[in-house]
């Protein structure tokens, strides 16, 4: 693998990518390979649906996946009645009405 030095980056940079990289988990240098993988790869050939959906499923599995408790399905909701809806345009209200 090949290694690359990077001379003059501010600290301010650097203390941002420090918590980037904190903030999912990796290294400095995880992130900064993450970074510059992702940008040289802006112009390569556009992803597939199986390949977007790949990736999706890979940061999930960083996680270890997503349970979620869904809550119980109950209602007092009814549909409303239009039983009495009037039919005839001009029975109900519209403009200049």
């Amino acid at each position: 693998m090949a290694s690359l030095t990077v001379r003059g980056l501010d600290d301010d940079t650097k203390q941002r990518l420090r918590v980037r990289a904190a903030t999912k988990g990796v290294s400095l240098e995880e992130e900064v390979r993450r970074i510059l993988r992702e940008a040289v790869n802006e112009n390569a050939e556009p992803k597939t649906w199986e390949q977007f959906f790949g990736e999706i499923d890979a940061v999930f599995e960083e996680v270890e996946g997503v349970d979620l408790e869904l809550p119980p399905r109950e209602s007092d909701w009814t549909p409303p009645d239009f039983s009495t809806f009037p039919i005839d345009p001009d029975d109900g209200p519209g403009p200049g009405r």
